[in-house]
């Protein structure tokens, strides 16, 4: 890192979080640069804990290897754990609106009731 650079952003610090850790499990066995269904299972299970509860068993881990291996070599790319990172990113988007949505809707019912 050259010291012109201005300090990274929160976005691309979380960006070079993703790619550490993505790292730190694809390092562990067989080839550097990919996860082995193991190597996912321990992600999952460390750095997906709370956003991915549901996933306890191996038939899980295994559906979700099945869905990201694009190419069917056994391993997921990084490009190919992104999608995961993606989805659960997404589902956790929807989760938090629909949280608000039903503490609106229960603020509106309460307000509405007057009028009848």
């Amino acid at each position: 890192m050259s010291k012109t650079q201005q300090p990274l952003s929160d976005l691309e610090k979380a960006m070079d979080v993703i790619i550490d850790v993505f790292h730190q499990y694809s390092r562990r066995e067989g080839d550097l640069d990919t996860l082995t269904k193991g190597e996912l299972k321990l992600l999952i299970e460390k750095q997906l804990a709370n956003y991915l509860k549901h996933v306890k068993n191996q038939a899980t881990i295994d559906q979700i290897m099945k869905d990201l291996d694009l190419n069917k070599d056994e391993q997921l790319s990084f490009n190919e754990t992104m999608l995961l990172i993606i989805r659960v990113t997404t589902a956790t988007h929807d989760h938090l609106h629909e949280e608000e949505d039903q503490h609106h809707q229960h603020q509106h019912k309460h307000q509405h009731q007057h009028h009848h």
